[in-house]
């Protein structure tokens, strides 16, 4: 049969038809889709980058890192040099809106398919950015992995953010502006296991008003000193907007918005400070 249709066919027809009937593997071939040659980015550790080289954080560390952030659902994260994702992707798992900032472009696709593949491509964004030309100023909370005298670069920027904003570090520190809180986690975590927290503390430094006396602060960072009255201030602490200090024997505390402060000091009496 095949004989017989065949002498029928032009001789160019049968000839293909002949080699194709010879030789299955090229029909077999011909039916495959094509295959990549490309492999998929793989990123290795300690490879270079603009201002660091690339290591990635410990599933452990960056649990811990949101933990001592107190990271909640709807609030905004930013992570500095976000690398493979991962810590974007387990705030975005938190419920948390959260933007990675990363200068390879390799990172940030890769970053991406990750976050679609774990289903949180709503919440957990990637861009292909510098760090220091990114606007920080809406986020809640911002991490990073980047050498002291990165973050020391950074330092001025972070300070000026919003009162309350809370920064947590893998590992290095911010020159010296003291950390409010340091973890190293054991369990889970055999390298690259500190995290280091901050609180963007208020700006209170200068002349306040307080009553009928003056209240005269000076400032380092999360630090205050200086006299209510004649009196020295001791122990004075500033926690984002909150602050608290000691002046003849009384215990004040209060938060700070703008050129006000309203708090409490002794028996619980409210005060009130204003900016001179």
């Amino acid at each position: 049969m095949i004989s017989t249709f065949a002498e029928r066919l032009p001789k160019r027809v049968f000839l293909l038809a002949h080699v194709l009937l010879a030789t299955p593997a090229i029909v077999g071939l011909a039916c495959q889709p094509a295959v990549s040659q490309e492999a998929a980015y793989e990123p290795k550790s300690g490879q270079a980058g603009k201002d660091v080289v690339w290591v990635p954080t410990p599933q452990a560390l960056v649990d811990t890192m949101l933990d001592m952030a107190d990271a909640k659902p709807g609030e905004k994260l930013m992570d500095l040099g976000s690398g493979d994702g991962r810590t974007v992707i387990t705030a975005a798992k938190r419920g948390l809106t959260a933007v990675g900032i990363e200068y390879n472009p390799d990172l940030v696709e890769l970053s991406k398919r990750t976050a679609a593949a774990e289903g949180v491509s709503d919440k957990a964004t990637f861009e292909k950015a510098d760090l220091f030309e990114t606007d920080l100023s809406s986020a809640d909370v911002i991490t990073l992995f980047l050498l002291s005298s990165i973050n020391e670069k950074l330092r001025p920027i972070i300070l000026d953010l919003k009162p309350g904003t809370r920064i947590v570090s893998n590992t290095f520190d911010m020159g010296d502006w003291e950390p409010d809180e340091t973890s190293e986690p054991v369990d889970g975590c055999s390298s690259w296991c500190r995290a280091l927290f901050w609180v963007v503390p208020a700006k209170v430094e200068g002349r306040w008003r307080v009553g009928d006396q003056e209240l005269e602060l000076s400032q380092r960072y999360q630090k205050i000193s200086g006299k209510l009255g004649s009196a020295e201030i001791t122990d004075g602490k500033l926690k984002g907007a909150e602050i608290s200090f000691t002046a003849n024997g009384t215990r004040y505390t209060g938060t700070v918005s703008g050129n006000r402060i309203e708090g409490k000091g002794a028996a619980s009496a409210p005060w009130t400070a204003e900016r001179i």
